[in-house]
């Protein structure tokens, strides 16, 4: 077996788009990412994407961000704006918790902060399990620790989140309620369609879990890091500071280039099923690990320009290049819930009444439309628990609108 790792955008993209390369970032976090959709390949992955993908479509995407997920930022802020201040770091988790948790399909009864960070707990630890091969310390201790904490989270959400979509369900074969009255999250997508499916409890768990993960910590982070991105951009820019009120695409602009520059994981991984050779000439061969290095290939200056490397939300690309990068991936394994979290590339002759802003640049977006700036007397803290550059804190404070 050798290891190949890939730094060029051409080489990626053909590397995601291949169906002889396998998803391999995960092989050590099984606890928590067997057999969850990312994790899939071939007939099973198509299969349960196939079903997942009646959940993330564009009329599904529209409804969450003009009406069910407005009111859910409105008032995870409405605190903090009452305060006149905030800690990003803190409040990201927060509301991004609050919306993974509805799209996954986590009930939460209480709506209270307390209750939020409670659900954060079960998702930080969730997390480890995710990235257990880089975990140094006992695996087999954390692995029992992470088990456990499924059977409490399963026993305190899933199970009577379970228990009231399956009533639902009773009602519409029952002929009395309609599709529009079930809730559209994962979870009754999953419990919907089980004749097809034939999941397991376990897995029905593992995957719910996966999608509170995904939604949740890798926008929380994008969502900081775009909001210090602009701060930086503005302050070097000022003739830019009406852009963040009266253009809305500005922000999302800022989102995807963030998201260019600062994946949530700067590498994917693969293992090739057979023999594969790349236009570039190339090798792999079968049984080979293949690294996806993102970082470098989102900064190939032959695609993104000679100042691939800076942040510059108003970059030209060339035709059929996402501004995005290779961040979410491409091809059969491309991320399920992009458009939700980013939205889509805004091209002429499309509608701003209509178009889909995407999660994390209408939560930044509402921050800046209630003045949001750093906080002069209390500067931003790198988190020092770890070497991924994520923020410790970030206090930053309002003004009015």
């Amino acid at each position: 077996m050798a290891e190949i790792t890939v730094t060029t955008f051409a080489e990626a993209r053909e590397c995601y788009r291949n169906k002889n390369l396998r998803q391999a970032l995960y092989d050590a976090g099984e606890v928590i990412m067997s057999d969850v959709v990312v994790n899939l390949h071939g007939d099973e992955h198509r299969d349960r994407r196939r079903l997942e993908n009646r959940l993330f479509r564009r009329d599904t995407f529209t409804l969450y961000e003009q009406d069910l997920f407005p009111p859910i930022i409105e008032s995870t802020l409405a605190p903090y704006l009452a305060e006149g201040k905030a800690e990003l770091v803190r409040l990201g988790h927060q509301l991004m918790m609050n919306l993974a948790a509805f799209t996954a399909g986590v009930d939460r009864p209480q709506g209270t902060p307390e209750e939020t960070f409670h659900l954060y707990d079960y998702l930080t630890t969730f997390i480890e399990g995710a990235t257990l091969a880089h975990y140094t310390g006992d695996k087999n201790a954390k692995i029992a620790e992470i088990e456990d904490a499924l059977t409490a989270f399963d026993a305190e959400f899933l199970t009577p989140g379970m228990a009231r979509r399956q009533a639902l369900l009773d009602q519409f074969e029952a002929g009395e309620i309609d599709t529009d009255d079930m809730p559209k999250d994962v979870l009754m997508v999953l419990m919907h369609n089980q004749d097809r499916l034939e999941l397991s409890k376990e897995t029905i768990r593992r995957e719910i879990a996966f999608y509170m993960l995904a939604g949740a910590h890798t926008s929380a982070t994008a969502f900081n890091r775009v909001v210090h991105n602009i701060f930086g951009w503005l302050a070097d820019h000022p003739q830019d500071e009406h852009r963040v009120r009266e253009d809305r695409l500005f922000v999302q602009k800022c989102t995807h280039e963030t998201i260019r520059l600062q994946p949530s994981s700067p590498t994917g991984m693969r293992w090739a099923l057979a023999d594969i050779d790349l236009s570039s000439g190339v090798r792999i061969a079968e049984g080979d690990r293949v690294t996806l290095d993102l970082l470098s290939v989102n900064r190939d200056q032959s695609v993104f320009g000679d100042d691939a490397a800076d942040f510059n939300p108003d970059r030209a690309l060339p035709e059929g290049i996402a501004p995005w990068g290779l961040s979410f991936g491409q091809g059969m394994h491309a991320c399920i819930g992009q458009d939700l979290a980013s939205g889509v590339s805004f091209v002429d002759g499309d509608e701003l009444d209509t178009h889909l802003f995407g999660l994390v640049p209408a939560a930044v977006q509402t921050l800046f439309d209630h003045g949001c700036r750093p906080d002069p007397d209390d500067p931003p803290e790198m988190d020092a628990s770890t070497t991924r550059p994520y923020f410790g804190r970030y206090p930053v404070v309002f003004a009015a609108a």
